[in-house]
């Protein structure tokens, strides 16, 4: 027989509700949320229904998710919590970008935040092939670059894998997507593990091959290394921003004491453990790491390798004491690398009148 669908949040003793043992939908590990879907008057399958929806389609509730029983729909609302996390913003710029703030509670350890994510739409004749998602993978971000408002406040904790796909849901909810980049708030290797489980299931639901998503680090060696060694599915670029190691110290203090040559090395390693080339990212920083000259020592140290520079010209971040770069400095810079046979593109980052932009998350709009 079915069983029957609690259509209450309390036992028939009048006692409330244990907590959830699961915070959001997608916390729950396969097996145990097919297990309470049947408990609750279901087949396993609906339970890979309703992960679909909400991962895949981006069904923020389950009153939408119609290809579910209503019984069923209405004991999920009491039982299992759709979503960990709740949007408590959302910022759209001119240019259709979208921010959107979201909070999470606390942990084990009790700390809990907010998170930023970012829905980036193509531009105009392309509209309608789907947007690029921006995703953050901790709460704060201890690399503290000074360009950079995301590492202001420092470090709460990293995000458990079904936070960082929540921020899918909330990506998809806005519109399609056909890319993604983990270059939002925060350093993916050290959360390395929890951003994998996430993947894992943004490849299986989501149905985004490896190709589509691009993992931006600082490049910590060790780490890089023990990365490639999994074999993970996601293009890799390394955040670069300089030729020279006392000006890398300054702008990545993370590393300091890390020569430029250990990361390139640990670069050249993933390429040939994965097959896959690495983008050097590098942030140009107008009076500080634009100069002719700097653009010639970038080339001896890229000079022969597989790989591609993005160069990202400086958004505006109120209070740090950095500036873009004159347009006419940007592809003066990029027509350097390519003579001295580097592959560079430049990379005008959007969102930026709605706090979006590259370097400016976790700063108000």
């Amino acid at each position: 027989m079915t069983a029957e669908i609690p259509l209450t949040a309390e036992p028939s003793d009048g006692t409330p509700s244990p907590e959830p043992k699961y915070k959001g939908l997608l916390a729950w590990p396969k097996e145990a949320l097919e297990e309470r879907f049947v408990e609750l008057g279901g087949r396993p399958f609906h339970a890979r229904v309703a992960r679909e929806q909400l991962l895949g389609k981006g069904v923020l509730d389950y009153d939408s998710m119609t290809s579910l029983p209503a019984q069923l729909r209405e004991a999920l609302k009491i039982e299992v919590p759709l979503l960990a996390g709740s949007c408590t913003q959302r910022v759209e710029a001119r240019d259709g970008t979208i921010k959107l703030l979201l909070d999470f509670p606390g942990d084990e350890s009790g700390k809990g935040g907010g998170v930023e994510t970012v829905h980036i739409p193509p531009l105009g004749a392309k509209r309608g092939q789907g947007a690029t998602l921006c995703v953050s993978t901790q709460i704060g971000c201890p690399v503290a670059c000074p360009f950079c408002a995301s590492g202001l406040d420092g470090l709460a904790r990293n995000l458990q894998p079904h936070e960082i796909l929540e921020q899918f849901a909330q990506g998809r909810a806005q519109g399609e997507l056909r890319r993604v980049v983990v270059m939002g708030i925060g350093e993916p290797l050290l959360n390395f593990e929890n951003l994998t489980l996430a993947l894992e299931q943004v490849h299986e639901i989501v149905g985004l091959g490896a190709r589509k998503i691009t993992v931006s680090s600082v490049g910590f060696p060790e780490r890089l290394r023990q990365a490639a060694r999994s074999q993970p599915r996601f293009q890799l670029a390394i955040s670069l921003h300089t030729p020279d190691d006392d000006q890398h110290d300054e702008l990545i203090p993370a590393l300091r004491g890390t020569p430029i040559d250990e990361i390139l090395a640990a670069g050249d390693d993933w390429f040939q453990v994965t097959g896959r080339e690495v983008t050097y990212e590098y942030v140009l920083l107008g009076g500080t790491n634009d100069s002719a000259q700097h653009a010639e020592r970038l080339v001896r140290r890229l000079g022969g390798r597989r790989a591609t520079v993005n160069l990202i010209p400086y958004n505006s971040t109120r209070g740090l004491g950095y500036h873009r770069p004159a347009p006419e400095d940007v592809e003066i810079f990029a027509t350097l690398l390519r003579e001295g046979g580097i592959v560079a593109t430049v990379r005008y980052s959007r969102g930026a009148d709605g706090a979006a932009a590259c370097g400016q998350l976790r700063m108000r709009a």
